[in-house]
């Protein structure tokens, strides 16, 4: 009840400071909380976030965990980018592009990093008459892809040496538990539903990587610096962590939350949807 009425006073911008003292009793490393985030139920929550890059690192962190836990060697999906018809095989700018925000790429990210038994988020809507809708949480299982005939490596400072470099990925196979879908698919299990590549267009400002005179001579004629990428990828991000805004609308069972505000104009608001993702304090 005490935890229900500090979000409804969040909520009106009324918060006090009893109500701060009381979110102060689960902040972890409080000698106090018996919780331990290397034990169920906590191990399984997922991290609450305000910002895209926060939650990427946070999701990679994760999913490379996953994978050494399991003995398995790590797994990266790379998105095809093209420009004007054909794949962009220059390396500055290719690296660049797939390093972008997915909020900046259409919400197809250029690296997934993938393991078995890892929830997973939709990013877009994929059927939505059986609840297989944008912000839909799964399980991945399983990816379909095709070997490329040159080990391709990308030698990212983010993923170990001995990733496996996915970059012609056919369809995951998720597992979606509130799937509306009566029947199984022919050879799959119940619930499992093979999730093809999406393709998406988006603009991107190749000013960054002109050379400072080519971009002043660009901006005095006033030619534009954008060009329009079409990318192919997995309609996929891992769910270990999320940010505020993919998580509108979720009832989550337990939450960690990183209550660490962005830069900027402060939004009760957004304080308010991580909060509110719970009804008890002990989640």
């Amino acid at each position: 009840l005490r935890y229900l009425e500090l979000l409804n006073r969040l909520r009106s911008g009324q918060s006090t400071i009893e109500d701060y003292q009381l979110l102060c009793t689960r902040i972890i490393g409080n000698p106090k909380l018996q919780a331990s985030l290397r034990q169920k139920p906590w191990n399984e929550a997922p991290i609450l976030v305000f910002r895209n890059t926060l939650r990427t690192q946070i999701n990679n962190r994760a999913v490379l965990n996953k994978a050494m836990e399991m003995g398995l060697r790590p797994m990266l999906c790379v998105a095809q980018d093209y420009f004007q018809g054909k794949i962009i095989d220059d390396l500055p700018l290719r690296k660049t592009i797939l390093e972008l925000p997915d909020n900046k790429t259409e919400h197809l990210p250029g690296y997934l990093p993938l393991v078995p038994g890892m929830p997973v988020l939709l990013t877009e809507n994929v059927a939505t008459e059986l609840g297989l809708s944008n912000g839909t949480r799964g399980i991945f299982h399983q990816l379909v892809y095709e070997e490329s005939s040159a080990d391709i490596q990308f030698q990212d400072k983010n993923f170990p040496t001995n990733t496996k470099f996915i970059t012609q990925p056919k369809y995951a196979l998720v597992e979606f538990l509130n799937c509306k879908l009566d029947s199984e698919l022919a050879e799959l299990q119940a619930k499992i539903i093979p999730i093809p590549i999406s393709e998406q267009t988006f603009l991107f400002d190749v000013k960054e990587l002109l050379a400072e005179n080519v971009a002043k001579v660009a901006k005095i004629n006033k030619e534009t610096t954008k060009i329009l990428i079409k990318r192919k990828a997995l309609p996929l991000i891992p769910a270990y962590s999320m940010t505020t805004h993919k998580s509108q609308g979720q009832t989550l069972g337990k939450i960690i939350i990183d209550l660490v505000m962005p830069p900027g104009p402060i939004e009760v608001a957004s304080v308010y949807v991580l909060l509110s993702r719970v009804k008890r304090l002990d989640d």
